[in-house]
């Protein structure tokens, strides 16, 4: 199985370093030196980690064959894969990886479609899953346990109780606000 472990952010210096968005709880298995890493794009990979450190609370890698900054830049948000053997990845209970939320039916709870997960986007803040609804238009869910009532992976189904306006039309919002002003 394949997993993104991390998106390679700014250039560091000039010898090639970069700074990552670690995105595996066990960085130092799969983020250290000679560990060999897919990329997405496929066309920027294969990535052999050189070398690796922290600074000021941020992970530094060299990749081989990247020996300055302008190598450096090109890499920018390039995801990294690893592959991982299923049987070794521990799972706690509410605790998901990006591709078994992939693809799962969003409902509200009374079963009403909202759509279907296309992306998840990690924030620094909150993870944010992108829903493409059945009209192609999308609408962003903050994954927090206040909205995101039940992930049901047997089911593929992604239960929420949003808040008003989260994934209201614009029309349908627009229509009780002016309702609002005229009484």
């Amino acid at each position: 199985m394949q997993l993104v472990v991390a998106r390679i952010g700014r250039a560091h210096g000039i010898k090639g370093e970069v700074t990552v968005e670690v995105r595996t709880d066990e960085p130092e298995q799969r983020l250290g030196p000679g560990a060999v890493l897919r990329t997405e794009p496929a066309s920027a990979g294969p990535l052999t980690i050189e070398t690796g450190r922290v600074h000021s609370g941020r992970l530094l890698l060299r990749f081989k064959g990247v020996k300055d900054r302008t190598g450096a830049e090109a890499l920018r948000n390039i995801l990294l894969i690893a592959e991982v053997d299923p049987a070794e990845m521990p799972q706690e209970p509410d605790e998901y990886y990006d591709h078994q939320l992939m693809d799962l039916d969003v409902v509200l709870a009374d079963g009403t479609e909202v759509g279907r997960i296309t992306e998840i986007s990690h924030l620094p803040s909150q993870d944010l899953f992108i829903v493409e609804r059945p009209d192609g238009s999308e609408v962003m869910i903050p994954f927090v346990e206040e909205i995101v009532a039940e992930i049901d992976l047997e089911e593929q189904r992604c239960v929420i109780t949003p808040p008003p306006g989260l994934i209201d039309d614009r029309a349908e919002v627009a229509s009780a606000r002016d309702a609002g002003e005229e009484a």
